[in-house]
């Protein structure tokens, strides 16, 4: 039996999560890298207003992401297997050490301000729970134009669904789904919209800043959370990362590939605990848990534990 860390993408945001993070120099020592390499102060990022913007969220969610891991590895810990939602890709190739972390931050930066310059606003992404993929699709159907833009974004469960585009033909597309019976429909705190052709342009210009990159062979098994399948070769690991901005994000698959493969312990890192309340459905007999929220005692003894059930 195997474990998957699994990073959160753009929405698990929280004001002060930069400040929240546990106090061990090896957290520390990630902040005082990143501003380094950002030649600012990293800890004025997390406030709720500098969160307004893609570049602060983006760049949040990594350095949250990678310095608990790495706190993690410095108590003895290794992944198994490593998947990120969007953004969090970044720092599953990071801890896979497919990835050098100050290489990520200058990506996500730019990252940001990409996707941020393209959609100023009146743009983003909206959840619809209670209604399968076939029904969300026929819904875009009828919606999607050139003026009223609306694409399928990600596939977090059978029904829980995230569609993207202009807050107007969102809009529509929320109206029609209530009628047909959607338990629930939620705005995203995303200001953009990912993981549609909408975004094709600026994932065009990050494929560029990515060609004077260089990446390594993971040594933990990667999992695109765009196709659900491993990627072990650095040039395929280097177009997912540049494109999976504006590729549908099918979470619901990689899991199910992680449990195909023997996975039995998800962890979630921080911010948030969403994740690994999609894994739970999928996880049993095994176990689905959030860094957020849990003891570092009790982090140690139930990645051990599992480490010993595997041999």
């Amino acid at each position: 039996m195997s474990t998957l860390w699994a990073f959160p993408g753009q929405g698990a945001q929280q004001p002060g999560m930069l400040h929240g993070l546990p106090d061990a120099p090896v957290v520390r020592a990630c902040l005082a890298e990143a501003g380094a390499v950002l030649g600012e102060e990293v800890l004025a990022l997390d406030s709720a207003e500098a969160l307004r913007n893609t570049r602060a969220v983006q760049l949040c969610l990594l350095i949250a992401g990678v310095a608990c891991a790495r706190l993690l590895v410095r108590r003895g810990h290794r992944p198994d297997y490593v998947a990120g939602l969007s953004i969090g890709a970044y720092a599953a190739a990071v801890i896979a050490e497919a990835l050098d972390f100050a290489d990520a931050l200058r990506l996500v930066a730019l990252r940001g301000e990409l996707m941020q310059s393209a959609y100023p606003g009146g743009y983003g992404m909206t959840a619809i729970l209670g209604l399968d993929l076939t029904s969300i699709e026929r819904l875009l159907e009828q919606v999607n134009s050139a003026e009223m833009p609306v694409y399928l974004a990600n596939i977090n469960a059978d029904n829980q669904l995230v569609i993207a585009g202009s807050s107007a033909a969102m809009a529509a597309v929320a109206e029609r789904a209530r009628a047909l019976g959607a338990g629930a429909v939620k705005p995203l705190a995303v200001s953009v919209p990912s993981h549609c052709a909408l975004l094709a342009e600026p994932a065009a210009e990050l494929a560029a800043a990515f060609a004077a990159v260089s990446l390594q062979r993971p040594r933990a098994r990667y999992l695109s959370s765009s196709s659900a399948r491993l990627i072990s070769d650095p040039d395929m690991l280097r177009d997912d990362l540049a494109h999976n901005m504006c590729r549908v994000v099918d979470w619901h698959a990689t899991l199910q590939t992680a449990v195909e493969r023997g996975v039995r312990l998800h962890l979630e890192l921080p911010p948030g605990t969403v994740l690994s309340g999609l894994a739970r459905r999928l996880f049993e007999p095994g176990m689905a848990i959030a860094f957020q929220g849990s003891r570092l005692d009790t982090l140690d003894a139930m990645l051990r534990q599992e480490v010993s059930r595997s041999r």
